[in-house]
């Protein structure tokens, strides 16, 4: 029985090492790779305006977001006959439904007249279904998706636009970066996981041609989209899910990532609603290993890359369990040297992990105008256990909830905690 379970912890070591050391790969992909960071940049000069965009803002309960993000969609720096801006709401969202008409009106007297509110009143009630009310409502070249609470840059539209006619893609995924990382004692690991994710690994997924999307700022050729069945209602990472019936179809995507220009947002506010989200997004990934459409990639290399990622929650959980035993067998099992030793080899890729995200904060404040500091670091220090526990605490969740049939969408609070309150202010007295 002894040599069972030493056998058993070496074995579950070693998978948990070489995980770890791959994610630690994709973290630093495009630092490693020269031509992978030089195609993550955007384009120094932007075509003139050419292609129309459909914007899509689905919103729930996002009465104190909702007029700032509007008023910056509506006055990016592009044409505005080449905008429409269309908010979706559940015919119960009466609060959302009252602010998004109220600047609606106020827009129409400055005399823009290209925001419209989409209302739908049958189930599911969620972001994929009322994406997929709305589209049929699009009738520009491209479709794009941006969060209630999202900021994004004026020239975005510049950006896509000229990124979209000059590499002659049907899609592009551009940059999102949460940016409060001193709000909580989460909020900084959080921001950088956003970082690396959006800044390096989907670079890499892009470029093996098996991309999990992100859920906003992502845009899509209409025609593209309407081919594609729009997004599965019933998945709760409808935008992965997406992006992976657009490798399988053989669309090669376009990842933009370039601090200038990110679409900014904030982290969860209360350690509850971080638990939700990421139980719904690796609840998520888990539907979409089921579902199989990753089966459907052309090459063995696209499809054990997606499962991969795909399956990454449960390696979440595994990881998390496998901290405590490490932890309980230190303390209370006497084990032979080496087993010891190898047990070790996940928490020193851990510590090389933090190690990373410690330079990472460094460089995203840098990029941002924000200062990092020892006292940053610190506090990053101290969090970075309880935070591994408490992404496998979601992944478990996630697990409990699949296996029990739990679908339900748990929807994020967003409060603004990213935004400048000066220009908020400003933006809905306009």
């Amino acid at each position: 029985m002894t040599l069972l379970l030493h056998t058993g912890l070496v074995l579950v070591s070693l998978l948990l090492t070489v995980q770890s050391a791959h994610v630690l790969y994709l973290m630093l992909y495009t630092w490693d790779q020269p031509d992978a960071e030089a195609k993550a940049k955007a384009p120094e000069e932007f075509v003139a305006p050419r292609l129309s965009f459909s914007v899509l803002l689905p919103a729930r309960h996002e009465e104190d977001v909702i007029q700032t993000t509007i008023d910056r969609v509506v006055r990016a720096d592009y044409p505005a006959e080449l905008l429409e801006v269309f908010v979706i709401c559940s015919a119960d969202d009466t609060g959302t439904i009252g602010k998004a008409e109220e600047k609606i009106a106020a827009l129409g007297r400055e005399g823009l007249h290209n925001v419209e509110v989409v209302v739908f009143d049958d189930k599911p009630i969620n972001k994929p279904h009322g994406l997929n009310a709305a589209l049929p409502h699009a009738s520009h070249d491209v479709v794009t998706i941006f969060d209630a609470e999202d900021d994004i840059h004026p020239a975005i539209f510049d950006l896509v636009n000229t990124v979209m006619i000059e590499d002659e893609v049907n899609v592009v995924q551009a940059g999102v970066q949460l940016m409060n990382y001193q709000s909580t004692w989460y909020s900084a690991l959080n921001v950088l996981e956003y970082f690396f994710w959006f800044k390096s690994r989907l670079h890499y997924h892009a470029l093996e041609g098996s991309i999990p999307l992100g859920g906003n700022t992502v845009f899509f050729k209409r025609e593209l989209l309407v081919r594609l069945g729009g997004w599965d209602e019933h998945n709760l990472t409808e935008d992965a899910d997406l992006g992976l019936r657009v490798s399988a179809a053989g669309e090669r995507v376009r990842v933009v990532y370039d601090d200038r220009y990110v679409t900014k947002e904030e982290t969860p506010p209360t350690l509850g609603q971080f638990i939700r989200q990421r139980t719904r997004w690796s609840q998520g990934f888990m539907q979409t290993l089921s579902k199989g459409t990753w089966k459907q990639m052309p090459t063995r290399k696209q499809r054990w890359l997606a499962f991969y990622v795909l399956a990454f929650p449960h390696g979440q959980a595994l990881l998390g369990l496998y901290l405590l035993v490490s932890l309980g067998m230190i303390l209370f099992l006497r084990v032979p040297v080496l087993v010891a030793l190898v047990s070790w080899l996940p928490v020193l890729m851990l510590l090389a992990h933090f190690v990373t995200q410690a330079v990472g904060l460094y460089e995203f404040t840098d990029a941002h105008g924000l200062k990092a500091t020892p006292k940053a670091v610190l506090r990053m220090a101290v969090a970075w256990y309880p935070y591994q526990l408490i992404l496998a605490y979601a992944a478990l969740r996630a697990m409990r909830r699949q296996l029990t049939g739990r679908t339900n969408w748990e929807k994020t609070q967003h409060v603004g905690a990213h935004r400048d309150k000066a220009s908020e202010a400003n933006s809905h007295a306009a």
